[in-house]
């Protein structure tokens, strides 16, 4: 039986667990970009050490993930230009957005936030129609 169905529950039970758990003990919403981009642009350095650890848990979860369950097959393409393309393009609308899905998605939808709400339909529209143009009408993807 497919359980991959579980894993993506189990998932996003803990990306719910740790946004709330962020919000209790700093009174922020967690927000991805909002942490990185404080480390980049250096407004963040009051709390860097806290930044880094939850960047790190980012990539240190995943990696063990791996190790236990081994890499799953997935759907994303090997064209190397597109994926920097798609990752600059993200960045760039996270920032317009002030937000990401973490920050918009999971933090604000569940806050009624209009803005996160708002915010949300429209990156989501925008990737679906992305995918529309570059997979069906273009076939770079």
């Amino acid at each position: 039986m497919n359980q991959d169905w579980l894993m993506g529950l189990i998932g996003g039970g803990l990306i719910g667990t740790s946004a709330a758990i962020f919000l209790l003990v700093n009174g922020k919403v967690m927000g991805a970009s909002g942490l990185i981009g404080g480390l980049v642009d250096k407004s963040g350095l009051g709390n860097w050490q806290e930044r880094a650890f939850w960047i790190a848990g980012l990539v240190v979860a995943p990696a063990l993930m791996t190790l236990m369950f081994g890499l799953k097959p997935t759907n994303v393409t090997g064209n190397i230009p597109v994926i920097i393309v798609a990752g600059l393009l993200v960045g760039i609308g996270t920032r317009i957005a002030n937000g990401c899905t973490s920050g918009h998605g999971v933090c604000g939808i569940s806050r009624m936030s209009l803005r996160g709400i708002v915010a949300t339909v429209f990156y989501i529209g925008a990737g679906g129609l992305t995918m529309i143009i570059f997979k069906h009408v273009l076939g770079v993807i």
